[in-house]
Parts: structure tokens; sequence; C-alpha cells
């Protein structure tokens, strides 16, 4: 895409949040070109980003020298960048043995979306998830089935699958999450049924911009409008908490069509670097 001032903008907005959200009470670790953040407490480990407005471009002895630490930390080994930011980056982390795959980032275009009209499946009941819910082990379990099969053909990981991997959800990650919860870091809304949670997602406020994060829909529900339904009641949250800026970050192609038909709009590409499997 041809690069504007308003593209520009955008892009270094993107930049400032992905920086600000993963800095918590642990103090990220420098090495020049490259910050890794270290994991919040008892919640989700997270990665290694480009130090923001660091003049140096990473090198091949950089992505090793993270990578030498986030063993030594038990982490893993991520990497997690903007290819427009950093356009580099992709060939310095294929030189250094990681596998990466990119996925579009999407900007929700506000007018677009208020002429969508809401999802709403038969018999299903969308509504925000307290803090704390008696089912939050349900719900968190519902993107675990969901990644477990991606993409958005209909699987067979259903409500069963779901209630047997609940158990499994550590309590000091679930307090972690009911925290985030309930001082408003994370939003969390599912689609509920008479068999439980089958779709769930979450948004994630920092300042005036947030990121739609781990929309799931259990595999034997899928392509029945719950995700979108989600997605659209998490768009609702955040503007009516006044959000100027809404993104995600959709898996492939076919999971971006279904966000652009609420009005999101590809601007750039998150890519990843991990280890091959």
């Amino acid at each position: 895409m041809t690069e504007t001032a308003t593209t520009r903008d955008l892009l270094e907005r993107l930049e400032a949040y992905y920086d600000t959200v993963p800095r918590n009470t642990v103090a990220p670790e420098d090495f020049g070109s490259l910050t890794l953040f270290l994991q919040d407490g008892d919640g989700w480990p997270f990665y290694a980003r480009p130090t923001r407005g660091h003049a140096a471009r990473p090198t091949v002895g950089d992505v090793a020298a993270v990578r030498l630490r986030q063993r030594e930390l038990g982490l893993p080994e991520a990497f997690e960048w903007v290819h427009e930011n950093t356009p580099g980056l992709r060939d310095v982390a294929l030189r250094a043995g990681l596998n990466v795959h990119g996925h579009p980032i999407m900007v929700l275009d506000q007018a677009a979306f208020r002429r969508t009209s809401r999802p709403c499946p038969e018999g299903v009941d969308v509504r925000r998830v307290a803090h704390d819910a008696l089912d939050l082990a349900r719900v968190q379990s519902v993107p675990v089935v969901a990644f477990s099969e991606p993409g958005t053909a209909v699987g067979l990981g259903g409500p069963e699958l779901r209630d047997a991997a609940a158990p499994g959800q550590r309590p000091e990650t679930l307090r972690y999450i009911g925290e985030r919860m309930r001082t408003g870091r994370t939003v969390t809304y599912a689609a509920y049924t008479d068999k439980g949670p089958l779709a769930a997602g979450s948004h994630q406020p920092r300042g005036h911009v947030t990121e739609i994060v781990a929309v799931g829909t259990l595999p034997s529900a899928r392509r029945k409008g719950l995700a979108a339904a989600v997605t659209w009641a998490l768009v609702v949250d955040a503007l009516d908490a006044g959000m100027e800026l809404v993104f995600l970050s959709a898996g492939d192609g076919d999971v971006a069509r279904v966000y652009g038909r609420l009005g999101f709009h590809r601007i750039a590409t998150a890519m990843i670097a991990e280890p091959f499997a």
C-alpha cells in the first residue's frame, strides 16, 4: 500500500501501543535494538520487540542474544513486530533460523462499522464476562480449543472439549486475568447458548487505543456468526469507552474477510518469529 501521512500516524500509534501493553511491574530488559518484555507475574509470557525509537537495526547477533536470555528465563523464544515499521527484521529472523509468519493488522473504520447491523444469531446471548464469573475457566478455555483447530472451517472441538480443558486453567492465571478484567485492562465478551460459552474474545484498552484479541469459536460451533457477534460487541464496548483507534490481527485471509464485513480494513502486517516446531 502507498504510505500516507495518515498511515504513518496509525503505524506510530500501533508501535506506541505495542510498546506500552507489555510493560508491567517487571522492567523489560534492554538489548539495544531489541527489548525483551518479561512475564507479567502469573500471566502470560511476553516476547521481544524492536526497541522503539532505537536508531540501529536488529542484527542476527541481537536475535541470538535475546534467544539465549529467553532460554535462561524459561520464556518462549518469540519475537513480534510490525513489518512496515521494521521491514529488515524479517530477513534477520530468517537468517537466525527462526520460523517467520505474518498476519494482517486491521484497523476499524468507525463510519463503516456504524453502517453495519448487529449480528444476532438466533438463541445466542452475547454479554460481558464479569471478573469474578463462576465460569471464567470455561470462557478462557474457548479460545484454547478454538486455536487448536485454526481457521474458519467447522471442526470437532466442542463444549465437551472446552469443559475438559477448563480444569487445566491454573488458579493463579485465572486470578491474574480476573484482576485485569476488574481494573479494565482487559474486557471480555462471550456468546452463550444453553451449551454454555461457544465463542469469546477480549479487547485491551490503553489510553485511547485498544486491540481486540483472542476471538475464537469452538470449532463445532463455527459458521454461525458467533465470532462476528462477539467482535461486534467488543467494538461497541470500545467505542462507548472512548477508544479512538480499534485494531486487531487476523489469523489468515479467511478470518480477515469476516472482520472486513464489520468495517475493519488492513493497514499493516504483524510479524511473528519463533523456533520451528
